[in-house]
């Protein structure tokens, strides 16, 4: 498998996951500051001009969070990440959904990247103070659904790489306090050595 990331984007969920698989797999990092996503060869391989990618061993192309993570999940049984249960498939699915099309797209991405949502420079600071409000109510939403638990399903899935990303650019890129069952969670996620490690390779840790 090849995995296309950059360091600290959303792909670095697809990173950890793909480390606590601990299948054969290459990094391929896109330097997106320099435009890399939208040079012909990645365009060939992906349209969208974003990453995560990944690419199979038989060649075919899946983009998507949520999408790669759930054939991760499935692909590789025996790390179990993703549950039997029709009801744990259901929570975790719904919170992937959750985090990548509300908090991430609507809330941070308005954040990090305010002039993909006006054309006026002098309404970038408004449309930041929205992404942000939007971003910490789905956050204040995923710490009431993680109630007591540390991980999203009770035990560690492909849904909690999801969270991590967001927990991620909340405190690491933001400098911010998560609300104290998020907190719980990023605290266990950083304990494990899947996520030190790949923080490590991604230029955050070490």
């Amino acid at each position: 498998m090849k995995l296309f990331y950059f360091p600290g984007a959303c792909s670095i969920g697809i990173h950890i996951l793909l480390e606590e698989i601990g299948a054969p797999y290459e990094k391929h990092m896109l330097h997106l500051r320099e435009g890399a996503q939208h040079k012909p060869d990645y365009i060939a391989l992906n349209p969208k001009a974003k990453v995560p990618a990944l690419v199979r061993d038989d060649g075919h192309v899946i983009t998507e969070f949520p999408a790669i993570a759930y054939y991760l999940g499935n692909a590789f049984p025996a790390a179990k990440l993703f549950p039997a249960d029709l009801d744990g498939q259901v929570r975790i699915l719904e919170t992937m959904e959750y985090i990548a099309a509300t908090v991430h797209m609507q809330g941070f991405t308005r954040v990090f990247r305010a002039s993909n949502f006006t054309d006026d420079p002098a309404k970038e600071d408004t449309v930041k103070a929205q992404g942000l409000a939007i971003a910490e109510k789905g956050l204040e939403v995923l710490d009431m659904k993680l109630g007591e638990n540390t991980y999203v399903n009770g035990v560690f899935s492909i849904a909690d790489v999801a969270l991590f990303y967001v927990e991620f650019w909340y405190t690491a890129r933001m400098g911010k306090t998560l609300p104290k069952g998020l907190a719980r969670h990023w605290h266990a996620m950083n304990a494990r050595a899947s996520v030190q490690a790949v923080l490590k390779d991604e230029g955050f840790a070490g």
